[in-house]
């Protein structure tokens, strides 16, 4: 068993999910402060909001200073983290669409200038066969 498994993590496959995880999270991570640190901020100024984050309804509708606050004095909708969570999956999403564009774009343009394997002999030899004996 422990043979199989050592084989299965040197298989190809295995690798490169291992770092298409890798590489998936540190770019969800750009793409998160992309959208904390540059795109909320200019959505929250024109909200009128210091931090777009802050956007919450306390269900016991008192007005607290934080959303966390209002988180540890009772149930929260926290509709600001959420709006923050969507254009985060947006934007992923986006970038993903052009990245795989992008690998079937070159994909096909390198099969297409892939030149077309020739017949082995033995292929060839058959095909003479099959023509003299349609003769």
């Amino acid at each position: 068993m422990l043979k199989d498994f050592k084989e299965f993590l040197i298989k190809g496959n295995a690798f490169d999910m291992a770092v298409g995880i890798i590489l998936g999270v540190a770019f969800g991570l750009c793409v998160k402060s992309l959208v904390d640190n540059i795109i909320m901020p200019v959505i929250g100024g024109l909200c009128n909001l210091p931090d777009f984050t802050q956007m919450y309804h306390a269900m016991d509708g008192k007005v607290y200073e934080t959303l966390e606050a209002a988180q540890k004095a009772g149930p929260t909708i926290a509709h600001g983290v959420f709006i923050n969570n969507i254009i985060n999956l947006i934007i992923v999403g986006f970038a993903l669409f052009i990245m795989v564009k992008y690998v079937e774009k070159a994909s096909k343009k390198k099969e297409e200038e892939a030149p077309a394997p020739e017949p082995d002999k033995q292929e060839v030899l058959l095909g003479e066969i099959r023509d003299l004996l349609k003769k």
